[in-house]
């Protein structure tokens, strides 16, 4: 009701709508235009719903109250734009209150509720208020600006209370219930320190921030501490709700150890994890610079539009390839968390949640909704964690048992063999406490007199059979048949050969090591003389790769001669082959390795043809290298291959490889 001018408060039955009212004037300035600035504009106007506060302009409401009544009165001025600023003119000038969602609580003029300012007017009382509303970052709803009496007042709060009753009931229920929730996973964690229960704490943490971040926007009386940060609290409403989500990829990759499954799945979640929290973290920093509310709307569809196809990719690829025992709790709890963000994504964007009577019709629908399918998804996770433990207790009940029995059978075998063999050991004591007294210093002095001996007699055997005799009488029959037939320049350098070869194996032999390169020389000595006597069907080929590396290694002096000539007079002499081979390789790549191949009878050929002879280059060798090993830190190894195809022999291969 208007009178001469002036609002009259004391005719207000309820509420005045500002929109409209003849008494009220408006004027459009910058968010940032000053008090006093706007007190000296003269080109106001006529206030209509075209006027509407954004995020680059604020508006000013100018009108006049009076109080009629010898009574102080106590009106409301309502607005749900973010920030309201009311100047009331009084003896001394201006009093400004401030008041709107994105104001601060402690600074608020009405602590109670963010929308409702204070109008107190005393009796008979005119007073000129002026009203700057303006918003924050973010898309607002229509604002219609009203006076309310203290009647209204106290009507709209009791009436919105009761609206809001269930939403911010059930709030607190699912801050009580992930809270209680998050301290037995808090104490799992603290037990057990696995990266299972570290993501679920996470997961819970950011989900209970979201609740106190909805519980906000209600008339809740207690845990609304975001309001005393209402501007960080919008900045980290949509970068909370993907930390959790992140958390909870990573949740579910440790709880059905997808990883196990199939490895590209498990590559998939990580990623989508990684995307959840670096998106998080990106929104909240460009939220700071980006102001166009329609790019931050836009970009809140456009991800729920990717993640919630993706989630659905993912939870069919999971179905096919996971079958953890815990895989039914995940679709159940992933399930309710589907239903319920596409529900709230509905409800939030299809304006249901306006229509009076609608089921969707009270406070924070939206995001209860959400809560709600979340809330069910913990509590399903919260079971599985509890059938989780239920499982590996199980499990290590199982594995301790099997330990156990494994353990008793162990000592069962172990009590036996101890039994049988403290007998032997004791029969075995017994006799021999018998004997050792007697004969303990005599056997040890034998073992060192018979080593020796061993040792001399294999030395001197080995030494007398290095020249076979055969060999020396065939050298003296071909240097007879040189002499007899003139040519006795070839008999000089035979003989010159042959004694330079006597000598070598004289010299040699009373070393007890000497270098491979100098066994080589003896060698070839004795392969060059072998060639003259056996005549152009013989031919023998020497490998080596580095004459040096061979000086770095030691072998018992005239060790190869006994093979060779084996190799030539009982492999290659009697073979029919009109080209007969003898190679021998130096091979020095890592250590040592000489290979002695010859394309003879073979051994079991030759076996055959000995008959009231039989060689001892082979064994004699063997010996040789046995009590060498034994005196030496390092081992020359022994290896004769018989070449064969088919059953049929080709040759043999001798090869001695040196060990450190």
């Amino acid at each position: 009701m208007c009178l001469s001018g002036q609002i009259i408060v004391d005719a207000i039955e309820e509420k005045l709508v500002l929109i409209d009212n003849k008494d009220v004037k408006v004027i459009t300035s910058d968010a940032e235009t000053s008090f006093n600035t706007v007190r000296r504009e003269t080109n106001w106007r006529f206030y209509d719903a075209s006027y509407n506060a954004s995020t680059e302009t604020a508006i000013w409401l100018k009108f006049e109250i009076e109080n009629q009544t010898k009574d102080t009165l106590i009106n409301y001025l309502h607005s749900t734009d973010h920030y309201t600023l009311l100047y009331k003119q009084n003896n001394n000038g201006f009093t400004k209150s401030k008041n709107g969602s994105f104001v601060p609580f402690h600074e608020r003029a009405n602590q109670s509720n963010a929308f409702f300012t204070k109008l107190e007017v005393l009796p008979f009382q005119k007073s000129l208020i002026y009203v700057k509303l303006s918003l924050n970052n973010l898309i607002a709803f229509y604002n219609s600006p009203t006076i309310y009496s203290e009647k209204g007042y106290w009507k709209y709060v009791n009436e919105e209370s009761k609206n809001q009753a269930n939403s911010i009931g059930f709030i607190y229920f699912y801050i009580i219930s992930l809270f209680t929730i998050f301290i037995f996973a808090l104490v799992f964690w603290l037990r057990l320190r696995k990266k299972l229960y570290l993501y679920y704490l996470g997961y819970l943490f950011f989900q209970l921030i979201y609740g106190f971040l909805v519980l906000r926007s209600t008339l809740a009386p207690v845990g609304n501490f975001f309001n005393y940060i209402p501007e960080l609290a919008f900045k980290l409403f949509e970068p909370v709700q993907f930390i959790f989500i992140g958390f909870y990829v990573f949740f579910i990759l440790q709880l059905l150890q997808i990883n196990q499954y199939d490895k590209l799945l498990a590559k998939a979640l990580k990623y989508l994890g990684l995307f959840c929290f670096i998106y998080a973290v990106s929104y909240f920093v460009t939220n700071y610079f980006i102001t166009d509310t329609q790019s931050i709307g836009t970009l809140f569809l456009i991800i729920r539009s990717i993640i919630l196809p993706i989630n659905l990719v993912l939870i069919i690829w999971i179905i096919y390839k996971v079958k953890h025992p815990l895989f039914n709790y995940f679709i159940i709890g992933q399930t309710f968390f589907f239903i319920g963000a596409i529900l709230a994504t509905y409800v939030g964007y299809s304006g249901v949640r306006y229509i009076p009577g609608h089921l969707f019709n009270f406070k924070e629908s939206a995001n209860v909704i959400f809560q709600i399918g979340l809330l069910a998804e913990v509590y399903c996770f919260s079971l599985a964690l509890g059938r989780n433990v239920f499982i590996l207790q199980k499990d290590k009940e199982k594995a301790n048992r099997k330990l156990i029995d494994q353990l008793q059978k162990n000592q069962h075998l172990q009590e036996t063999m101890n039994r049988e063999l403290d007998g032997k050991v004791q029969k075995k004591t017994d006799e021999l406490i018998q004997l050792y007294s007697e004969i303990e210093r005599e056997r040890e002095q034998k073992i060192k007199d018979d080593f020796t001996n061993r040792i001399k007699e294999t030395e001197m055997v080995a030494l007398r059979s290095q020249m076979n005799p055969h060999f020396i009488f065939n050298s003296m029959s071909a240097i007879k048949s040189l002499i007899m037939t003139a040519r006795n320049d070839d008999a000089i350098n035979y003989l010159d050969d042959f004694s330079s070869l006597l000598r070598g194996i004289l010299q040699n032999s009373n070393h007890k090591k000497i270098t491979v390169e100098e066994e080589l020389e003896i060698l070839e000595l004795y392969l060059s003389l072998e060639q003259n006597r056996m005549g152009p069907n013989f031919n023998y080929n020497i490998q080596v790769d580095s004459n040096e590396a061979l000086s770095q290694y030691e072998i018992p002096p005239l060790l190869l001669q006994p093979i060779v000539e084996n190799a030539i007079w009982h492999g290659l002499h009697p073979s029919l082959k009109t080209d007969k081979k003898l190679i021998i390789i130096f091979d020095t790549t890592e250590n040592l390795k000489i290979i002695i191949e010859d394309n003879g009878i073979g051994r079991k050929e030759s076996a055959k043809k000995k008959k009231l002879h039989e060689s001892m280059g082979t064994t004699i060798v063997q010996d040789r290298l046995t009590l060498y090993n034994h005196l030496n830190d390092h081992n020359i190894r022994f290896k004769i291959t018989d070449l064969e195809e088919d059953e049929t022999a080709l040759g043999t291969r001798i090869t001695l490889i040196y060990d450190h």
